[in-house]
């Protein structure tokens, strides 16, 4: 039933969204809208209430007439079905005739309280975008920017890692449960310690004493570093006690002593990014040997480095990448790639230039994208083809890892972490299904 309900979700979300998506393009066309309150402390102002045909129902039947139906479990496109929606759940699929031919007239049920005719369109499961953040000012200061674009581009639920605040995430979330705001479903998770006023989670017992704060607090699951392993043990286990999920970048600073493999021992549940792994697939050395010039802090030597781990390691198809996957697919890993949010890096010109940047990217987004010292992501102020070239080797041996890891059974995901790099909202959940 889980499944057979995000079908109709994507349905009517792509009613919803054909209207939210021009409403991102013709806000000046628009009469102002009372805005919610913004939070003290918060750069990122909450939705407005949806307006008046901004989404319809919910009915108590409805019927999604004609459609061509791809249902997610490898099936391939059936159809023209009828989808009979009843108390939010499909109470049938129906053979609605034959393809090239009139569609059979008089199909119950004939008195429907909406009906939705989508001859010659696809309906197909909602989309999950499990890495996502809301963003902010300076680069877009109103939350209903991403959740637009979000569900135009079929995008109906998100895991926000954080979206934004806990408070306001939690608002936010509650407000998209109740319909009253146009955003997809959202999954809180948050960083140990955001939200709370108890003091740095610099122990074992704080780990402990925070998470148990996050699940009384609206908190579905951690997002975490590469933190001190004690601390990241203490974490890890509170949260499985209590069902929280987790997830973890593993960045450079803390990857020596927390690689993706370490992590997942402890009891991770995801890896996003590509942070962790090829760390842990080191050949001869156990630190990366960064250049003398390094300092992490400047993010064009962050991200420029990053990439050149890609022939340091064990290589394809070793005896080590083997057991490093193996491993991984006992312990019930994650993998979350979000390759999209990096592809700038191979080829920036591409990305700069992107079609859709004029008509949907906000002139502060773009702004925010542009070579910059400051701006997280915006790393392009010596970027080089030497840059590029790196980059794209190093794409082909992370993708041939996360292809080994689906091959095997593995559990590889769809995030895109928008809002940076040149990656704007929805399209680049888009490009990260093409390059799955």
């Amino acid at each position: 039933m889980r499944q057979t309900r995000l079908i109709v979700l994507v349905a009517v979300t792509l009613v919803i969204a054909l209207a939210a998506g021009s409403s991102v393009v013709a806000q000046q066309q628009q009469p102002p809208r009372p805005q919610q309150a913004q939070p003290r402390g918060e750069s990122l102002i909450p939705a407005p209430n949806r307006a008046p045909g901004e989404g319809f129902g919910p009915f108590k039947t409805m019927v999604i007439r004609g459609a061509i139906l791809i249902d997610g479990t490898g099936s391939p496109p059936v159809g023209p079905v009828d989808i009979v929606v009843s108390g939010n759940r499909i109470a049938a699929i129906r053979g609605a005739g034959t393809p090239g031919l009139p569609l059979r007239p008089n199909r119950p049920p004939e008195k429907p309280d909406y009906e939705i005719d989508a001859t010659g369109m696809y309906v197909l499961p909602g989309f999950v975008d499990l890495h996502v953040h809301a963003g902010g000012a300076p680069k877009n200061p109103e939350a209903e920017y991403p959740f637009k674009l979000w569900l135009a581009s079929g995008v109906t639920t998100v895991r926000g890692v954080s979206l934004t605040s806990n408070e306001l995430s939690v608002k936010e979330k509650e407000r998209s449960a109740r319909n009253e705001i146009v955003a997809p479903r959202i999954w809180n998770y948050q960083n140990p310690g955001n939200g709370w006023d108890q003091g740095p989670v610099d122990t074992p017992e704080q780990a402990r004493a925070y998470v148990r704060w996050a699940a009384q607090n609206g908190v579905d699951g951690l997002k975490l570093g590469a933190g001190r392993p004690e601390i990241m043990a203490a974490l890890l286990d509170e949260a499985k006690k209590l069902g929280l999920g987790s997830t973890a970048h593993l960045g450079q600073t803390g990857v020596a002593q927390m690689n993706a493999i370490k992590a997942a021992r402890l009891g991770l549940g995801t890896v996003t990014h590509f942070y962790g792994h090829l760390e842990s697939l080191l050949k001869d050395h156990v630190v990366q040997p960064y250049p003398v010039t390094q300092i992490n802090n400047d993010e064009y030597m962050r991200f420029g480095q990053v990439a050149r781990l890609w022939d340091k390691i064990h290589p394809p198809g070793s005896p080590e990448w083997k057991a490093y996957l193996e491993e991984h697919l006992k312990l019930g890993t994650t993998f979350d790639p979000t390759m999209t949010i990096y592809s700038a890096g191979r080829d920036l010109m591409r990305m700069r230039n992107a079609e859709w940047h004029a008509k949907y990217t906000l002139p502060s987004l773009m702004d925010f994208y542009s070579p910059s010292r400051s701006n997280h992501g915006a790393y392009w102020y010596y970027w080089t083809t030497w840059d590029e070239i790196e980059w794209k080797n190093f794409y082909k041996v992370w993708m041939q890892l996360m292809n080994d890891y689906k091959k095997m059974g593995g559990r590889v995901t769809t995030g895109s972490d928008s809002g940076f790099i040149y990656q704007t909202y929805g399209f680049g959940y888009t490009l990260e299904l093409e390059m799955l």
